[in-house]
């Protein structure tokens, strides 16, 4: 009960509660993973609808709609294509996507990411991006969530992160609030860009590896707390032993009447 073993003691109790929350923690993501999943194979399994059904020109949509698919016609806007850079495919291959505003009929416009475009583009210059197709097109694309932060600001038609919001602030007419990753267009584009990489619907991630590691932590840290302590009682015990095999005389007046 010394105030080393004390402090010891709390130590370890702290350190094993934060593993039991941070197991917890890995756990509740494990949840919100397995919940994801779900709203997207169901939205990916969803008919494609008109692009005024799910969204607003200026709003972004509930983000319960990501990987919903929605359909618009109209022509692209090449003049204000924005590069987003620093864009890896499924192999790690580094490049860019080449993001486009479709206009509409109505004079709005949905901001398409077309796909990726391998470079060797280090971020100081833009890449020059292919053409997209003349004319009036129909496009079936996959609803995203707008990025947040200083990574969605456009310099030069550039950015690292892609915001219909900033989109806006670079064009003359007005945008919808959520940006789509292209799935078809009819006629087919001219010069195909790499296909946009789709979720994860089925996997589950290292959550749940992750939490009980953490617990094992937790235990392994309360385990290694009485072991210490089993071992210095044991050794408190032999340095007693000793000490009486070496001062017997001592020892008996201490302990009269042992013998």
């Amino acid at each position: 009960m010394s105030r080393r073993w004390l402090l010891f003691f709390l130590t370890v109790a702290l350190a094993a509660w934060g593993a039991y929350l941070l197991g917890q923690w890995q756990f509740h993501r494990l949840h919100d993973k397995r919940t994801d999943n779900v709203r997207i194979q169901r939205n990916l399994a969803a008919v494609p609808v008109p692009i005024e059904s799910l969204l607003e020109i200026g709003k972004p949509a509930d983000p319960d709609l990501e990987w919903r698919r929605v359909t618009v016609h109209g022509t692209w806007d090449d003049e204000h294509t924005v590069v987003v850079k620093y864009q890896t495919n499924d192999q790690g291959a580094p490049g860019v996507d080449v993001a486009t505003p479709l206009v509409t009929p109505g004079g709005a416009a949905v901001v398409v990411d077309r796909g990726w475009m391998g470079t060797t583009n280090n971020g100081d210059t833009r890449p020059t991006t292919p053409a997209p197709n003349a004319g009036t097109v129909t496009v079936t694309g996959w609803i995203r969530v707008n990025a947040h932060g200083g990574a969605t600001s456009i310099s030069g038609m550039s950015a690292r992160a892609l915001s219909t919001s900033e989109v806006a602030k670079v064009v003359s007419y007005p945008v919808y609030g959520n940006f789509l990753d292209l799935a078809t267009q009819s006629p087919r584009p001219a010069h195909r860009l790499g296909a946009i990489e789709m979720p994860d619907d089925h996997g589950d991630g290292p959550h749940f590896f992750y939490g009980l590691q953490w617990w094992f932590f937790g235990v392994l840290a309360v385990f290694g707390f009485f072991f210490l302590m089993y071992d210095e009682r044991q050794r408190m015990r032999e340095e007693r032993v000793s000490q009486r095999a070496q001062h017997p005389a001592v020892d008996r007046e201490h302990h009269p009447g042992e013998e």
